[in-house]
């Protein structure tokens, strides 16, 4: 057991995303991954899909997940459950930065595109 100091959890960045894995497999963990990340404004993630659920907590901002040709707006103090193998994306449509917090049930993940591409993350390098 051990405490870890996020401030000093390595921070990557993709455009308009600011990445850091709070807890994963460098901690030992197997079976799912904490992620914190912010979204600027008019920003993405990648349409991606992963095999595993993911929960994501709103601590900030507002913004829509895209998905099966559909938007689901979202806002502060709301959590987004996105089944397995669902191609998703994440979007900041607001004026402010979006934070959140996400939790995924694999370690590392496993992320590909809409087609079933392998997409690696540059956390992993």
């Amino acid at each position: 057991m051990h405490v870890n100091h996020n401030p000093a959890v390595p921070k990557h960045n993709l455009p308009g995303l600011e990445h850091q894995t709070l807890a994963g497999k460098q901690d030992g963990l197997n079976s799912f991954e904490v992620w914190r990340q912010t979204i600027s404004p008019n920003s993405v993630t990648p349409v991606h899909r992963h095999d595993c659920e993911e929960v994501i907590v709103i601590l900030g901002g507002s913004g829509v997940c895209k998905f099966e040709d559909r938007e689901l707006p979202f806002k502060a103090d709301q959590t987004l459950v996105i089944p397995p193998n669902v191609v998703h994306q994440i979007c900041n449509n607001g004026t402010e930065d979006l934070y959140i917090i996400a939790t995924l049930a694999m370690s590392p993940v496993k992320v590909e595109t809409a087609d079933g591409a392998a997409m690696p993350l540059p956390w992993y390098a």
